[in-house]
């Protein structure tokens, strides 16, 4: 089971830290967006969530207290699905289709990182191939 939980961290992660790459390194850009959006302060939100999305990916890749990890990943992507992909307010129907896809991404994601969170702090010490054992317990 630890190289089956294993493989699923790296896959799970990679879209995580991909989009930390982009929000660091293609800032002026994301945040332009994220201001066409609404999103006030929208250049400091966008190097927040990029560290954010950091933080949580490489602590459920490596394993590092990897349900606080999954936590922080929860915790973009719900304000995200909200915020940044509003669907309900797109008039256009092919806009609002793509929101809608996005906003339906964030909030599966968010509910499998919630579920990530519930089973590291479930398994505790016991789940191999981690760093260290998890922050929380659910007994």
């Amino acid at each position: 089971m630890d190289v089956l939980v294993l493989i699923g961290r790296i896959l799970f992660t990679t879209l995580f830290l991909a989009s930390a790459f982009n929000h660091l390194t293609q800032t002026k850009a994301m945040a332009g967006y994220a201001a066409s959006r609404g999103i006030p302060a929208a250049t400091p939100a966008t190097i927040g969530s990029g560290l954010l999305l950091l933080a949580g990916g490489l602590s459920v890749l490596l394993g590092v207290w990897a349900d606080l990890g999954a936590l922080l990943l929860a915790a973009f992507l719900v304000p995200t699905a909200l915020l940044m992909h509003a669907f309900w307010k797109e008039e256009d129907a092919q806009a609002r289709q793509g929101e809608m896809l996005h906003f339906l991404k964030d909030t599966a994601l968010a509910g499998a990182s919630l579920m990530l969170l519930a089973f590291f702090a479930y398994t505790g010490d016991e789940l191999g191939l981690t760093l260290t054992g998890p922050l929380f317990t659910i007994d």
